[in-house]
């Protein structure tokens, strides 16, 4: 994949929409999108342009970002045949983020018709209508495409083949595959493991974490499970700098570590400031061997990350900065 070069925002104000903008990134999204839209105010629209969120439960937008009136938030579900399509037609959309899935692994493990429907066949239909219309599509995977294989020691690039192990995995395959050969042009973004604010919804691998060692619990974390994750609003602001570029095709985004979950739990609880012997009281370690889960885990989905940092101003953020930020 060649690099793609930055280009500049058009002067014309536009809609952006954000699918899935209720969800742990979607929120995320939708907020950068919006302090976005602020930065291009004009006198003569000084609200910027709009931005909306579409999800199927709009009440559960976190208020931790956002003001209720900088975004519009739309209740609408996907699934139903020929509902993308509606939406786009009633918002007409020049720029679309596409983070709407069927995203817990237990769940498209046992629907996996659900999972196909709303993993595969809807980021089809938006981005057909995006080719048709013109409009800028960055649409979200993520690194369990892999898994079936060791990665390179800088991690999976872009150029590397997929092997999911997973009823999700190859959900996320299949749309990544629907999307580019509808839309050439759209720009497909694998993403890692995401920690940060979800506005107490307990929601990512952080947040979920500490609701459950708050209801008395001592979670099991994976010691042999390695990933590179990543601060949820660093990626938000990162997808909508490279939604501003030519970056098509795939393009994976990851931090500059390789973590396991437990260390990541550990880092999390000690960035609570718990004593070392409280955080290593609080979860457990133990291995993916024993997850007792009908699908196999992955041992290792790192992802190199550098052909975005090559692109991105944003800089990708280390879990000791991530954890800082998402604290603030």
């Amino acid at each position: 994949m060649g690099r793609p070069l930055p280009t500049p925002y058009p002067p014309s104000m536009s809609t952006t929409l954000v699918l899935g903008g209720t969800g742990f990134l979607g929120a995320h999204v939708s907020a950068a999108a919006f302090h976005q839209s602020l930065a291009l105010a004009t006198l003569a629209d000084p609200h910027g342009p709009p931005v909306i969120s579409v999800g199927r439960h709009p009440q559960s937008a976190p208020r931790f970002c956002t003001p209720r009136d900088g975004v519009q938030y739309v209740l609408r579900d996907l699934a139903p045949p020929g509902a993308p399509e509606a939406l786009l037609d009633e918002f007409q959309p020049e720029t679309v983020f596409s983070c709407a899935a069927l995203a817990r692994i237990a769940d498209c493990a046992e629907h996996p018709d659900q999972a196909s429907r709303l993993n595969v066949e809807v980021p089809r239909e938006v981005a057909r209508w995006c080719a048709a219309h013109d409009a800028r599509l960055v649409h979200i995977s993520t690194d369990l495409v892999f898994g079936s294989t060791q990665p390179p020691a800088e991690g999976f690039t872009e150029a590397c083949e997929e092997g999911p192990l997973s009823e999700y995995g190859r959900s996320k395959l299949g749309g990544e595959e629907a999307v580019l050969d509808a839309h050439p042009e759209a720009l497909v973004v694998r993403l890692p493991l995401l920690y940060g604010n979800s506005g107490g919804r307990g929601i990512g691998a952080s947040d979920s974490l500490l609701e459950a060692i708050d209801r008395g619990e001592q979670p099991g974390l994976f010691h042999d499970e390695f990933r590179t994750p990543l601060e949820v609003s660093n990626v938000a602001d990162a997808l909508i700098e490279l939604e501003g570029t030519d970056a098509r095709g795939l393009l994976h985004l990851a931090g500059p570590e390789k973590v396991s979950r437990y260390e990541l739990g550990l880092a999390v609880l000690s960035a609570m400031g718990l004593e070392p012997a409280e955080v290593q009281g609080s979860i457990q370690s133990r291995s993916r061997m024993d997850h007792p889960g009908h699908e196999q885990r992955p041992a290792n989905v790192c992802l190199d990350g550098s052909a975005a940092r090559a692109i991105l101003e944003v800089p990708l953020m280390d879990v000791a900065t991530g954890l800082a930020q998402a604290m603030r």
